[in-house]
């Protein structure tokens, strides 16, 4: 099939390095910023690799505010899409600490979104472009369904999550398989008819919303996509 007009453009913008896949020229941490600039060359999807985190300051059945760094902010603008707790939402509105995003029905009600207090803490995540490297997984940003976290408990210094899903979707849950939990793109180490458990390392820990969960809160889970493919084609 052809190449997308947006990812000829950005080659061409970009004068990427064949050898490196960097544009020539260009330090190490300028390339995704530069890339983000203009909503229309955007990428379209997200890896679940969280490397950053904000606060809600409100949120309503419509519409969600959340405060965020400034280097974050920045890479933000009207229109562009952004990953909060593994929801692709759109920035409808910024201000030098706060972004907005609506919400649509469907959203609060197949997420966690919608109820989410003051103060609550989110996963945030920018979309994939054409020079991101795919450390996670093909991660859409469109739950399937909420989890309850009904198990917590520590092996040597990591995390073991037990998650409650319906049966209806744990036949796209498999051992070993990707799965994005909050957004955050996990490798699944059990899974049983209604439930899987997933591993939580140190650094994700402290570096996502995970710190904050107890037994009892609810998760958006988003199954692989090539599952659900799959099963549409046979």
């Amino acid at each position: 099939s052809a190449i997308p007009p947006f990812v000829d453009k950005e080659r061409e913008r970009l004068r990427l390095d064949p050898a490196t896949g960097r544009k020539v020229g260009m330090k190490e941490g300028d390339i995704h910023s530069d890339v983000m600039k203009a909503p229309q060359e955007r990428g379209f999807m997200f890896t679940g690799i969280i490397t950053e985190t904000g606060v809600v300051e409100t949120c309503s059945p419509s519409r969600i505010f959340v405060r965020a760094q400034s280097p974050f902010l920045r890479r933000l603008s009207r229109g562009v899409s952004v990953a909060v707790d593994g929801a692709c939402l759109t920035v409808v509105g910024k201000t030098r600490r706060v972004f907005s995003a609506d919400l649509m029905p469907e959203t609060t009600l197949r997420t966690t979104l919608g109820g989410l207090a003051s103060g609550s803490l989110v996963n945030l995540e920018l979309p994939a472009t054409p020079t991101t490297f795919l450390s996670g997984h093909i991660v859409q940003g469109h739950v399937d369904e909420l989890a309850i976290l009904v198990g917590l408990t520590r092996k040597a210094h990591s995390r073991v999550l037990k998650l409650s899903v319906h049966p209806a979707l744990s036949k796209y849950i498999v051992e070993k398989g990707s799965i994005a939990v909050n957004g955050a793109a996990l490798t699944v180490i059990e899974t049983g008819k209604n439930y899987f458990t997933v591993g939580i390392i140190p650094h994700t820990w402290e570096s996502t919303s995970f710190r904050t969960m107890k037994v009892g809160a609810r998760a958006n889970i988003e199954v692989d996509v090539l599952a659900k493919y799959v099963e549409k084609l046979i």
